[in-house]
């Protein structure tokens, strides 16, 4: 199966930058393509309990909204273990669809992806 990997680098800060990954990963699961989004230095503040529900831009719903139907339609949603100890969140402070992974996975996934993309 093709899959693309969409990486989170931007945090709550840019709430401008945080929508695209959710819309194209569920995009791409649309189209057949598996897609994962890993979640990598000021980044992972978006997967953390209650930051999605306080971001809403425009006319799109809250980013949990879009996050939460990312999530049902089955895009993957990994976050690293060193951002977390970087910025000192607990494993416990995430949703719990959220996986935590070392920074050897990012290797991977780029590796066997068809296609990267960053924000």
């Amino acid at each position: 199966m093709t899959n693309i990997l969409y990486v989170q680098t931007s945090g709550i800060d840019s709430p401008e930058r945080l929508y695209s990954p959710f819309i194209l990963a569920q995009t791409a699961k649309a189209m057949g393509i598996d897609a994962t989004i890993y979640f990598l230095g000021m980044g992972i503040t978006v997967v953390k309990k209650g930051n999605a529900e306080k971001i809403k831009i425009g006319k799109f719903p809250t980013l949990k909204e879009v996050m939460d139907q990312s999530i049902k339609a089955g895009v993957k949603i990994m976050v690293c273990e060193q951002s977390t100890q970087l910025i000192d969140l607990a494993r416990g402070d995430f949703i719990s669809s959220a996986q935590i992974v070392g920074a050897a996975t990012l290797n991977d996934l780029v590796l066997e992806a068809d296609g990267t993309m960053w924000f």
